[in-house]
């Protein structure tokens, strides 16, 4: 295969232009210099000037203030904040991982050779992995750029070799394009590295004079991983070179020296240049039947020391896996409520980068976690296996549309591992013997290779043997050849990942042919930055996700579209999806992805949801010739200032829920001012072509998320009139009061329907495992999840659980006696579904004894109000501050405060907008969380009182429960239990008062306007 290069796509050449636009005014020049290597009485050289010997380098004939020019400029076309003040000759472009960003900064060389005649270039890079790709990319775009540039013909490119010195000195002198790539580990330690010795292979001279005296142009990849910060190591080894400027491009820059051109995620996204993201998600239904601990990570500060584990919880009746903090001494049978911690405590945490550790101990145990580590829940190894089993069935099914659709398009998966031993170990003789993920691998691979589904992709083939050859790991090589753990921190751990990555990328283009069978590919970190190959489309992470750049890098190892067998590159999302198989669930996944691109920290940055004032500046507009300008900076901010003085967007440029509705309704315009200065400047028509460029602008940013704003809790006051009007103190002087209760019930009768119930509970279930898989959507709104699909159940067998104390445990959650408990188990004649499922069985087992026991609380209680002088007083509605977000806030006049405050926009906001609009509604209260009625079942807070007047002729007062639908009629559910006590509740203090208030249940103010006599 020979893989075909577009040379015409827009936003590569814009991203080029960005660089070569930046030294507009410059001359073609040629720098000379001369390099006479002379032995004086001293093993050492000199480097002089001399007319006899020629060396080209680059020299700049710019000022800065040009420069500084041509900069603004180019940043005003590309939607950037213009820089103020030229400070250094860096120059950052920002480009997403699968994009093209190799080639871009390759093809700027010899744009800029073209333009201005610079022939010095050195391209340095973090590690030996896109060192060698870089490499790779040289050789297979040689022929395409020697056609596209036919003067340049005869460059010529190396790897820096501190073993060939004398490459460095053709470097300085030849006339042709000269590219040296070099890892910044080669260059940055001056007491180590041969590039800041003397040697007589560059004539005695230290062949950093040698580079510095060509003034070259710096290419920086993945600058965050190479410069070590502003004052590292690194960056000091790339000044030390004496740049004529340093080009720095990554998709996750940290420090952004003068953006000149930037393509991020999302516009990648949109404009369909990388796969279309989606993730299969493992769920573990029912699996709560050990005591499961991992931890996340240990922090230091101020001196208190902490860790951050994931544990399950018990929230209610329901068991939730959380991530907690923790200290040393901390019991974790308290702090998750839970008996089966019991005598589980934190021991010694510690912290330090790579030193980050928790003890655990119980009774019998004493166990160290490291970051990633846990104890309990499922078995660690099942877990991948299902997983290896699910990118199979995902690699298949892919293979099976291409194959339908007569698509040659070769699928290659990806998996990232946890350790090297795992899938590849060595015998005493030294052998190669199978890890445990490649014996499950091939014991998955042939069950899946054998089932019905799939036998039109293995006609004719020796499963035993194909699933042998289908996999193989890259991993660091010793000099032994066995597979180690890849480290670039010194020159052996360099030189192993020398033998590894060299093998990969001169197989780039075998991996994508049909006539290699190799299609599933094992990892421990050597396919990180550096090797993209495009036709990955399942990535498999049987290892910790860990940081959200680790799950970035992770996804970006599948970005970039396929090929086919052609070599030709393939667009459209329906070709185009990157399947992640994970163990996080796809909400999280979402969530964390948009926690990494808002980060600066991570390199992205991304600002989900604001708007900036230089935003609008690239808008296109048209004169009457047909030439096309952008609107331009100043134009952008005016319209910025209109959004943030009409309250559209706050200080900072985020986006307020007032922008949203008004796109939502179409109800948003520009200020007149705005729309009549458009229309002086550009005419009528291009004026409203602007205005709604600036509306999708502002479509795009506005996104779907719907997050509270902390600085839009306001305190809701009463409203003094309502308060005190007669018909309110009417109403509540019929509603104060407060009561006691005492309930009777049999318990005999109690025993019985508890075991009844219990018999009528669902099939006990064994632990299983769900795929579910969403489709991961990036837009400049945020990161969202759609779910698409879900998977059967697959039942994992687990016999390793120790039965927990069901008596204690139901004694706990009911408050019934054990020997109660006893007979009920005993009466249910379900005993032996626990030892199937304790968890689920104690869980099934509480919520049937707690409803059954509801019910007979319900059915036995008597309520009594406690005398005259025990009530609600009305001064507490001015005295209890009530408060609530701007968003879930409805302003009235009715009501006895001047906002009624719901919980959501159903249900309750309509009630409260049908109040006010109803003529017979005179006054009413949504009644404040205080105002509370006792029950058995714990307080029970109703919602609405109202005063209806009917015409004059009788005046109603209704206590009103509102739901969106009548299951409050459904004893078993706590809420409408606690409603039915409620309802017993006004029914006592009704007793004996003249138009007492009555208690209703309605969805609707036509259902309670249907009490109304």
């Amino acid at each position: 295969m020979k893989l075909h290069f577009e040379d015409d796509l827009d936003y590569q050449k814009a991203a080029i232009e960005s660089v070569v636009n930046l030294f507009k005014g410059q001359e073609i020049s040629r720098s000379e210099f001369t390099v006479t290597f002379q032995p004086d009485s001293s093993p050492n050289f000199s480097l002089g000037m001399e007319e006899s010997q020629l060396g080209i380098g680059n020299r700049l004939l710019l000022v800065d203030e040009e420069i500084e020019e041509n900069l603004r400029k180019t940043q005003l076309m590309n939607g950037l904040r213009p820089s103020e003040k030229l400070v250094s000759g860096d120059f950052t472009v920002e480009m997403e991982t699968g994009t093209g960003k190799t080639y871009v900064y390759l093809r700027t060389i010899f744009e800029l050779n073209k333009n201005y005649g610079f022939t010095k270039f050195v391209i340095v890079v973090p590690s030996v992995a896109i060192k060698e790709g870089t490499y790779k990319t040289l050789q297979i775009t040689q022929e395409h750029f020697e056609g596209l540039y036919p003067k340049a013909k005869g460059y010529e490119y190396f790897l820096y070799d501190s073993k060939k010195l004398g490459q460095v000195r053709n470097f300085a002198t030849s006339s042709n394009i000269q590219i040296m790539v070099t890892t910044v580990g080669a260059i940055n330690k001056k007491d180590v590295n041969n590039l800041y010795k003397e040697n007589e292979n560059t004539g005695g001279e230290k062949p950093i004079d040698l580079v510095r005296a060509t003034n070259p142009i710096i290419i920086v990849d993945e600058p965050q991983s190479v410069d070590g910060g502003l004052t590292g190591k690194g960056k000091e080894a790339l000044t030390a070179m004496n740049p004529l400027c340093t080009l720095r491009y990554s998709a996750t820059h940290v420090d952004k020296h003068h953006m000149a051109f930037r393509l991020d995620a999302v516009d990648a996204y949109e404009r369909g240049l990388v796969k279309q993201i989606e993730v299969a998600s493992l769920q573990i239904d029912s699996g709560n039947n050990k005591p499961y601990i991992r931890l996340e990570s240990t922090s230091n500060k101020k001196g208190s020391i902490t860790a951050k584990v994931e544990i399950d919880v018990q929230r209610g009746k329901n068991i939730k896996r959380e991530f907690l903090t923790v200290e040393d001494g901390d019991d974790l049978e308290q702090i998750t409520n839970r008996a089966i911690y019991e005598n589980m405590q934190i021991g010694t945490i510690t912290c330090g980068k790579g030193n980050e550790s928790i003890e655990v101990k119980g009774d019998g145990f004493d166990q160290t976690l490291k970051v990633g580590e846990a104890i309990g829940g499922v078995d660690p190894d099942e877990i991948k296996r299902l997983m290896i089993r699910r990118t199979i069935k995902e690699h298949f099914d892919k293979e099976l549309t291409f194959a339908a659709n007569k698509q040659p398009i070769k699928v290659l998966s990806l998996f990232f591992i946890d350790s090297v031993e795992h899938y590849r170990q060595y015998d005493e003789d030294g052998n190669v013997v199978l890890g445990k993920y490649a014996k499950m691998f091939e014991e998955e691979y042939r069950k899946l290779a054998k089932s019905a589904d799939y036998q039109s992709l293995f006609k004719e083939i020796d499963l035993d043997t194909d699933a042998a050859e289908v996999h193989n790991g890259y991993f660091s090589i010793d000099k032994k050849g066995k597979s180690v753990e890849t480290a670039e921190n010194n020159q052996a751990g360099r030189d192993n990942a020398e033998r590894a990555y060299s093998l990969i990328m001169k197989d780039k283009e075998k991996l994508l042919s049909f006539d290699t069978k190799l299609k599933f590919i094992f990892s421990h970190s050597a396919l990180k930055e550096g090797w993209d190959n495009p036709n990955v489309f399942q990535i498999c992470t049987l290892r910790d996700m860990g940081s959200e750049r680790e799950r970035r890098q992770t996804i970006g190892r599948g970005l970039r579209l396929c090929v086919d067998q052609n070599g030709m590159r393939l667009r459209g999302h329906e070709v185009n999806t990157l399947t992640v198989i994970a163990t996080e669930n796809y909400e999280k996944f979402a969530e964390n992805l948009q926690k990494e691109m808002e980060d600066p920290e991570t390199g992205i940055g991304i600002k989900f949801g604001i708007v900036e004032d230089h935003q609008f500046a690239t808008i296109p507009v048209f004169d009457s010739g047909g030439n096309v300008t952008p609107l331009g900076y100043e134009a952008s901010q005016k319209v910025w200032q209109f959004l943030k003085d009409e309250n559209f967007v706050d200080a900072k440029g985020k986006v307020q829920d007032r922008l949203r509705a008004a796109l939502k309704d179409g109800t948003f315009e520009l200020s007149e001012e705005i729309k009549k200065e458009l229309v002086e400047t550009h005419g009528e028509a291009q004026a409203g072509i602007v205005a709604s460029d600036i509306q999708g602008v502002l479509r795009k940013l506005a996104g779907k998320l719907d997050i509270k704003n902390a600085d839009d809790r306001k305190t809701v006051r009463t409203r003094e009139a309502v308060l005190e009007s007669d018909e309110f103190k009417a109403l509540w002087d019929r509603i104060k009061y407060k009561t006691t209760y005492r309930v009777d019930f049999d318990n005999l009768k109690l025993i019985n329907d508890c075991a009844e119930a219990i018999r009528a509970c669902p099939p006990i279930t064994k632990t299983r495992a769900q795929f579910r898989k969403a489709d991961i959507a990036i837009g400049k709104g945020g990161v969202t999840a759609g779910e698409t699909s879900a998977s059967g159940f697959t039942t994992i067998h687990e016999n390793d659980i120790e039965l927990p104390d069901i008596i204690t445990d139901l004694q706990d959650k009911t408050q019934l006696t054990r020997k109660s408990i006893v007979q009920i188990l005993r009466d249910s004649r379900r005993l032996q579904d626990f030892t199937r499922n304790p968890q689920q069985f104690m869980d099934y087992c509480s919520e049937a004894i707690n409803r059954t026991k509801r019910l007979a609380l319900v059915d036995g209680i008597r309520y009594t109000q406690i005398g005259e002088e025990h009530y609600y007083a009305q001064e507490l509605l001015q005295k209890e501050e009530l408060k609530g977000y701007l968003k879930n806030t409805l302003e009235t006049n009715k009501s006895v405060y001047t906002h009624v405050v719901y919980d959501s926009a159903g249900v309750e906001k309509t009630f409260a907008e049908d109040l006010e609009k109803n003529e017979k509604v005179k006054v009413y209260a949504k009644l404040p969380a205080w105002f509370k009625v006792p029950t058995p079942l714990g307080t029970y807070n109703p919602d609405w009182a109202v005063v209806v007047d009917d015409e004059g002729e009788e005046k109603f007062y209704f206590v009103v429960e509102t739901k969106s639908s009548t299951w409050w009629d459904d004893l078993r559910h706590l809420e409408g239990a606690k409603i039915k006590c409620g309802e017993k509740h006004f029914e006592e203090i009704a007793k004996d008062v003249e138009s007492p208030a009555k208690y209703i249940k309605a969805s609707d103010v036509d259902g309670m306007m249907g009490y109304v006599d």
